[in-house]
């Protein structure tokens, strides 16, 4: 990545760091997402302004603040639940332990 490319990213992060303040519109959009009649995926970038795969970013973020927790724990459990699950995958996978 050239100098403009990495500094345009690192002010794309730092503006995404900001707006990461009302993290709970993150936890709402993600308990009520499937609701919606368009693509989770086209849903974020209209809501939020932001690619998936920053969205997931900043959600996996999320879950892990304790505030979050006491937002709405049934969600943010089930979020780290079905995050570790995929992680657990993933590396069984690479472990060649996947059947």
């Amino acid at each position: 990545m050239d100098r403009v490319g990495w500094e345009r990213e690192k002010k794309d992060m730092e503006e995404h760091q900001v707006a990461e303040e009302p993290w709970h519109d993150i936890l709402d959009f993600e308990r009520e997402w499937w609701r919606l009649s368009v693509p989770k995926e086209v849903a974020v970038r209209q809501r939020f302004h932001m690619s998936a795969a920053r969205y997931y970013h900043l959600l996996n973020r999320v879950i892990d603040r304790p505030e979050a927790l006491q937002y709405d724990p049934m969600l943010v459990r089930r979020l780290r639940r079905l995050r570790e699950m995929r992680r657990r995958k993933r590396f069984a996978k690479r472990l060649g332990l996947d059947a």
